[in-house]
């Protein structure tokens, strides 16, 4: 489940705000650098970040499987054209590269999570960005941190149960709709219950966040995430 975890790793050791400025930094150079070359580059940053979260990379593209089919249908598509030969291989080249470096930013925001607690995420976007700006986006940080999993596991259970009942039976359209249905009806629930939890604790719009500070494990993090962002704009 795509959430924090303990540990003592390298990445676990870092400042938010210094992997912060890393996943920042690769975003800038993964759509600037969008070819063989630039790819192949950060492919290798990339496996360096999973082995400093202590980060399988089989674990890593699990997180992130339920968006491979749209990564897999865009080459998939392009391929397509209007009338003979119908199928034109060489256009799914571009598609490819795209997709592929999403594969690479969405890998190295799996390492972030992992390695990072929700608090300390909220800490660093209210103290990157100043203001009730700041206060609402860490509050959205928060809440899509430590929700998302919760919902994807509701998710993951309505399709279990309907498996239980013989659903695989049914058409892949009912089965679709049944379990949507049952994932909205969740939501609703979930954001009733949510709200009501926030009222009982006296939600606080400006709450007491854990200190952060930078440390000479964040030096290379800094320099790293300096570097991407001047590869990018070269």
């Amino acid at each position: 489940m795509l959430t924090y975890e303990p540990g003592r790793s390298i990445a676990h050791r870092l400042d938010p705000r210094a992997k912060f400025a890393v996943q920042i930094g690769f975003a800038l150079a993964a759509f600037s650098h969008t070819t063989p070359h630039g790819l192949l580059v950060l492919t290798v940053l990339t496996a360096f970040i999973l082995a400093a979260a202590a980060l399988s990379p089989l674990v890593a593209v699990q997180e992130v499987r339920y968006a491979l089919p749209f990564l897999i249908a865009g080459p998939l598509l392009s391929v397509l054209v209007v009338g003979p030969p119908w199928i034109e291989l060489t256009e799914a080249f571009v598609p490819t590269l795209a997709s592929y470096r999403v594969l690479l930013v969405l890998l190295v925001s799996v390492a972030y999570v992992r390695t990072t607690p929700v608090r300390d995420s909220r800490a660093a976007v209210q103290r990157v960005v100043p203001g009730r700006i700041g206060r609402l986006l860490a509050l959205g940080v928060a809440l899509v941190f430590r929700f998302l999993p919760v919902l994807m596991s509701d998710l993951f259970r309505a399709r279990t149960a309907m498996q239980a009942r013989l659903g695989t039976e049914r058409r892949l359209t009912d089965r679709m709709r049944i379990i949507t249905i049952a994932g909205i009806q969740r939501v609703f629930e979930r954001a009733d219950r949510l709200g009501m939890a926030l009222r009982a604790r006296c939600f606080s719009w400006n709450p007491t966040l854990p200190a952060l500070h930078f440390s000479l494990w964040d030096a290379p993090a800094l320099l790293l995430a300096a570097g991407l962002v001047v590869w990018a704009l070269v």
